[in-house]
């Protein structure tokens, strides 16, 4: 039987329709103490509809986790949609990967021809107001029975996954910290990032203790906000009102609930998602000119960029030095802050899908607009990677302009 991480043989092809991502959108984020959840998502679908140019009857699709008892049926009914083709998976962070993946798959084979994908959430907003409580634990049952007893929560698994690579491969708290740094310096330049000021990595080393080695400048922050992405068929390109962003290639892995059947620690599924999306595009990393990666915490960053093959395990340490993921660096990742000073109201995936369209569309304003790697004009090409649980789940999903 096949490992967690082995990758299983690809489907026999088939002609296919083109599908592009023709509107994105952001709702209000950061501290947002008004709307609920509801509005932040009708926001979002709101202006990504506006965005495309699209009339809303062209919607036949849609996809959404993490709201309501049927989610997606609730908020399709929030929205006054009626889709005939939905997706409700919930894989935590991953999810918005994963369900672009679904929804490209269904528009290529004809099942859909525009889906609409959306998330809102007010998180902080409802901490701030106690309706909610932080979360320790993702619960009680099933396999994580055999671990909650043991107070090991999400940053915790985090932190011990960290402390692997640290003593497997020789990373170091600084070369971590580097990675907040640098989402720090890329969040300076974006109006809507809800922290800008700058840090350094003694800054990072000194703030508070979350779970070790992490303190909290190595955690992401906790925010309100949502956001929207409308995939189409090719059909529907010449009508958008803007220049399309191709869906190039897609993967999904999952690999582990329980870390004790977790086989490795410094490989997180992305070795195989990214694998599945680079091979189904015809791509290498060589080819990519921006990532966007899930990065509740600064070490989620560094094991993605070496899973996805951007440098060889072990080496993410010395990879993520020197500036390489700033907006002018050698790889710009999380051009827009991240996770970790941008925003982040939860599953934060599909906020990775709106600033790689954006890059690539050159809407970014001239402060953090990235250029093709090694040269000049517009990106081409770039990459999403969610990330869910504590290395759980991965989806990743590859865009360009041609």
């Amino acid at each position: 039987m096949p490992g967690p991480l082995s990758v299983p043989p690809e489907p026999p092809s088939s002609p296919r329709r083109r599908v592009a991502v023709v509107g994105v959108a952001l709702s209000d984020c950061g501290r947002v103490d008004g709307p609920t959840p509801y509005a932040l998502h009708a926001q979002a679908a709101r202006r990504a509809l506006a965005d495309s140019g699209l009339d809303r009857s062209v919607i036949d699709g849609f996809a959404s986790a993490g709201l309501g008892v049927l989610a997606p049926v609730e908020v399709a009914e929030y929205l006054g949609l009626r889709p005939t083709w939905v997706d409700s998976t919930s894989v935590g962070g991953s999810t918005w990967e994963v369900m672009a993946a679904h929804a490209a798959d269904a528009i290529a084979a004809g099942h859909a021809n525009a889906v609409l994908l959306v998330y809102g959430s007010t998180a902080r907003a409802d901490i701030k107001a106690r309706r909610r409580t932080s979360n320790l634990s993702f619960g009680s049952r099933g396999p994580l029975q055999f671990e909650v007893p043991y107070g090991h929560t999400l940053v915790a698994k985090y932190a011990m996954a960290a402390r692997r690579h640290m003593h497997e491969y020789g990373t170091t708290l600084e070369q971590l910290a580097s990675v907040a740094v640098q989402a720090r310096a890329n969040a300076a330049a974006n109006p809507d990032a809800m922290f800008r000021d700058p840090i350094t990595v003694e800054d990072v080393l000194t703030s508070d203790p979350i779970a070790d080695p992490f303190t909290k400048l190595h955690c992401c922050i906790r925010s309100d906000g949502g956001c929207a992405v409308l995939l189409a068929a090719e059909d529907y390109v010449p009508d958008s009102a803007k220049a399309p962003v191709w869906v190039l290639g897609t993967g999904t892995a999952v690999s582990h609930t329980t870390m004790s059947e977790w086989e490795d620690f410094t490989v997180s599924p992305a070795a195989v998602s990214g694998r599945r999306a680079f091979a189904a595009a015809g791509l290498t990393p060589a080819d990519v000119d921006l990532a966007e990666i899930y990065d509740a915490f600064t070490y989620m960053t560094l094991v993605t960029l070496e899973d996805l093959g951007f440098c060889a395990k072990g080496e993410g340490g010395a990879f993520v030095e020197k500036g390489r993921l700033l907006r002018d660096g050698e790889l710009p990742v999380n051009t827009d802050g991240g996770g970790l000073s941008a925003c982040h109201p939860g599953m934060r995936g599909l906020f990775l899908l709106v600033e790689a369209v954006r890059q690539l569309r050159g809407e970014a304003g001239p402060a953090r607009q990235v250029t093709k790697r090694g040269g000049t004009g517009l990106p081409e090409v770039a990459l999403a990677s969610g990330t869910g649980g504590w290395f759980c789940s991965s989806g990743t999903v590859l865009l360009g302009r041609g």
